[in-house]
């Protein structure tokens, strides 16, 4: 199994990928570099699929696992936002004018890399793209006791130790190479390697089973 995991910073893409043994890190640009390595299984911290309304099922399920840490799940994300708005006060307008949500600055600001991912993935359908949430995993990794804020002292020393229990020996050394190479934070690397775990031995999925589709015929559900 070659499993990559992807997570989102400021000047691009973390990709940590396993293959056996072997685990490895980088980054990237632009998701087209991020996966343009041969893998089997990716999984991307970023919605996929979207509905037209922002409500999504498996938001709403992730939300209710990670209780009482709720707000660790961004929801609200509509393509229409980015595809026909560059002001979020004027999306968000139009959001209450069609009788939603606003969307949060939050997530409008990661409305590039959604939409990045969201053409990536409906170009390369063929391919084994999951969403993953990193705070779920962590929670399966912790043995569902909820963790610690991540960028908190004890919630970061726990989540390096969780990874290291898990394969991930040479974190201490990425995370020193993340800070003086790349730009991405600690929990940048962090959540990569979480997804890229979830994406090698995925446990469970929100929803279970056969997932609802979006428009563009795109899963909307969320792996750990």
């Amino acid at each position: 199994m070659r499993a990559t995991g992807l997570d989102g910073f400021s000047k691009g893409w973390v990709a940590v990928s396993i293959d056996g043994d072997r685990r490895t890190i980088s980054f990237h640009a632009d998701i087209t570099d991020a996966l343009a390595r041969p893998f089997d299984r990716a999984g991307i911290d970023i919605p996929i699929g979207m509905t037209d309304d922002g409500e999504r099922a498996c938001d709403r399920l992730a939300r209710e696992r990670l209780r009482p840490h709720t707000s660790r799940v961004f929801t609200g994300a509509r393509r229409w936002l980015w595809e026909e708005f560059r002001d979020p006060d004027v999306a968000n307008q139009e959001a209450l004018r069609r009788g939603q949500t606003r969307v949060s600055r939050q997530l409008w600001h990661l409305g590039n890399k959604i939409m990045e991912v969201d053409a990536f993935v409906r170009a390369d359908a063929a391919h084994d793209i999951r969403e993953v949430h990193p705070e779920l995993v962590f929670l399966r990794l912790n043995g569902g006791m909820p963790l610690p804020r991540k960028k908190s002292e004890e919630g970061d020393a726990l989540r390096c130790t969780l990874l290291k229990r898990s394969g991930f020996r040479d974190i201490d050394r990425w995370l020193t190479k993340a800070r003086i190479g790349s730009g991405a934070k600690r929990d940048d690397v962090l959540d990569a390697c979480a997804v890229a775990f979830a994406a090698c031995e995925p446990c469970d999925s929100v929803p279970e089973g056969a997932p609802p589709l979006d428009a563009q015929n795109l899963p909307m559900q969320i792996w750990f």
